[in-house]
């Protein structure tokens, strides 16, 4: 038996408390010793600020929280703590202290001490500005006395490299001040002191956020801090208003129920084509696990080879899995410099495997995108064996390298990059805001893609790899996850993510997009045998996990077409809608650990309801397809509306039949 906390987000620890608190007409909510949604009356004015340890190889060090004490009034708080950051060799202790007073001011102070010698990347303040910012008017006050007004980039602007320097989003460099326009009467300036600060677009990686940090990346990293040494820094955040605005619009406002609605004027789109990876522990699919991913109605299975080493079974055993569930293959291809004579041996082994392709990912196992040489002979190898499979390129790493380093159009039939949710940001909230993002990368590409389609490969929870490390990974202690590992694939959290970037992911209009893998860990279902698993889900071998429910209720759909939708309050509910023939599925999530009571526009007065939550999701996992076999509940709407109430990081599943009058 799964404790609830299991079924939800994947461990058995609570979730750190959250408390709203007010700075005169602010709202915020102080968590953990971070600061999240500061708000001004319904608008956002920042989105995050925490303190961010970074390890020589941008690895995050988490806190341990002590000594905290927080004294509240109605409309201004003072907060202090103690943080310890250790992990391997950093051992960093600070004091943190927040105040919020009645007129909108927040001041923030950290001191903090290394008690360890170590290399570090970063240590300070990161101020996040949400993403909806994008096109807004900033003043700039740079280290230098200069003032500077722009704008918030709208397209992702690329982080550049030149002779070995990360370059931030210019102008906004060499900071000492920052404000933005909150609306035309408010204005919201964050003032930094301790360090000079600078800004980069996260949303390059998905987060939901632009990221004004320190220190800047011009400056040589890692570094070593000695043991003993004093890092003080201090960031003020207040408001400028042009009248009587400022208190009257940060008055509180009572918190409507979330709504989702169907956007009829704009049109429907065909579902983006569909599959998963294959899975990394190597263990072939057993007969019962390929009964139930042909009920996913996938379009492909990845594989990837690398050309210099042994890869023949391993083709081999894709080739068969793809046969049997009636897909094809899309072989990512990674190539070292003698690519010509890899190219050939591959073709002999192609031609043994025979399997059906549909594409082919080109990459270089030294570049962070593909360059056209290795393109071109990829074609010349491989376009005869079947000549209307696409080439694609681009980069098996994040969207920042593709953005910064765009890859030869001519030369592609498609280009391609992988996202993940958890470069920057680990916690539930950060990754749910991540996945609305990834519409923002897809439409940043077509800018470049000289109309060519755009296939995201993969999608997964955590990164498969560190490409910005300086050493070697550690090797992972015993009882300890590998980093590519998170339990919150095998929760509702991962299906509710699962289906919220799917939105974003399919309303964007890709190609075709890949997620996971097919079993394991990083899969839609538990391995039958021989591979780790979380401890906490050692009880329920070879089941499936919540988010293949997911992908089977689109699957069920694959032949229609998905619907643009929107949710008014996309942090704590959001979902997608399906249309096939007279038939509208709307799939949807509370993104959330609370319960929530959410109102869905309707075709008709009535719908077939099905919940995915903590109070069936362990029958679910065990036995899928008497989960799958139960339509639902008959529910009558009321005005062409849907009254839902949600357990936490619940999924509904609603059918929905046109009525013949519409």
């Amino acid at each position: 038996m799964l404790s609830a906390n299991v079924l939800r987000y994947g461990v058995d620890a609570p979730l750190p408390p959250s408390r709203t608190l007010r700075a005169g007409p602010l709202s915020l909510v102080y968590e953990a010793g971070d600061l999240r949604y500061i708000k001004h009356g319904t608008h956002e004015v920042l989105r995050r600020v925490y303190v961010a340890i970074r390890d020589h190889n941008w690895s995050t060090v988490l806190g341990t929280l002590s000594a905290e004490e927080i004294d509240v009034t109605a409309d201004s708080f003072h907060i202090s703590y103690t943080m310890t950051n250790q992990h391997g060799p950093v051992d960093f202790h600070w004091q943190g202290t927040i105040t919020g007073d009645r007129s909108g001011t927040i001041t923030w102070t950290l001191d903090g001490e290394a008690h360890s010698t170590f290399l570090r990347n970063r240590i300070g303040f990161c101020i996040l500005h949400p993403a909806a910012v994008a096109g807004a008017r900033c003043h700039l006050l740079h280290v230098d006395g200069t003032m500077e007004e722009t704008s918030f980039p709208l397209a992702i602007a690329p982080q550049r490299i030149s002779d070995g320097h990360i370059h931030p989003c210019y102008p906004f460099a060499e900071l000492q001040r920052l404000a933005h326009e909150v609306t035309p009467a408010l204005w919201a300036e964050v003032g930094f002191a301790g360090d000079i600060f600078e800004l980069e677009d996260q949303r390059n990686w998905i987060d939901g956020s632009f990221k004004t940090y320190s220190t800047p990346l011009r400056l040589p990293y890692p570094v070593e801090i000695s043991a003993g040494t004093r890092i003080q820094q201090r960031i003020i955040l207040s408001l400028k208003d042009s009248g009587a605005m400022l208190h009257l619009e940060g008055q509180d406002h009572a918190r409507a129920v979330p709504t989702f609605n169907l956007l009829a004027s704009e049109v429907p789109r065909p579902l983006s084509h569909l599959g998963l990876g294959s899975a990394s522990h190597g263990a072939p699919l057993s007969a019962k696990q390929l009964s139930r991913l042909r009920l996913l109605h996938l379009s492909h299975l990845r594989v990837d080879l690398v050309l210099n080493h042994h890869y023949a079974q391993q083709l081999q055993q894709a080739t068969g899995e793809a046969h049997a569930l009636g897909i094809a293959l899309e072989i990512a291809l990674f190539l070292s410099d003698p690519a010509a004579a890899e190219l050939r041996a591959f073709r002999t082994v192609l031609e043994q495997c025979a399997p059906r392709v549909s594409s082919w990912l080109i990459f270089h196992v030294n570049e962070a995108v593909t360059t056209a040489p290795w393109i071109m002979l990829a074609r010349e190898h491989l376009t005869d064996y079947s000549p209307e499979v696409a080439f694609a390129g681009g980069t098996n790493m994040y969207f920042t390298d593709l953005n910064r380093g765009q890859p030869p159009i001519m030369a592609l039939d498609r280009i391609t990059y992988s996202v993940n949710p958890q470069v920057h940001a680990f916690d539930n909230a950060s990754l749910v805001e991540a996945a609305a993002t990834i519409a923002a990368t897809v439409d940043s590409a077509r800018q470049f893609s000289d109309g060519k389609p755009v296939m995201i490969s993969p999608v997964t929870l955590k990164p498969r790899f560190n490409p910005v490390a300086t050493e070697p990974q550690r090797a992972v202690s015993p009882g300890e996850l590998p980093p590519q590992i998170d339990p919150r694939q095998m929760s509702l959290f991962g299906a509710a993510w699962t289906l919220t970037s799917l939105k974003y992911v399919m309303e964007s209009a890709v190609t075709s997009v890949t997620y996971y893998q097919t079993s394991g860990p990083q899969g839609v279902m538990a391995a039958e045998r021989g591979v780790a698993v979380p401890a906490q889900f050692h009880s329920l071998p070879g089941s499936v996990f919540p988010l293949y429910h997911v992908f089977a209720d689109i699957g069920e759909f694959a032949s229609g077409s998905i619907m643009p939708s929107r949710s008014d309050d996309p942090l704590v509910v959001d979902g997608l809608a399906l249309r096939k023939q007279d038939m509208l599925r709307i799939i949807i999530a509370n993104l959330t650990n609370s319960p929530q009571q959410i109102t869905v526009a309707l075709l008709s007065s009535e719908a077939y309801v099905r919940y995915l939550d903590e109070t069936n999701a362990e029958q679910a996992m065990a036995d899928p397809e008497m989960f799958r076999a139960d339509q639902g509940t008959l529910i009558a709407g009321t005005g062409g509306k849907l009254e839902l109430h949600l357990l936490p990081y619940a999924i509904a599943c609603i059918d929905n039949r046109e009525e013949p009058n519409r």
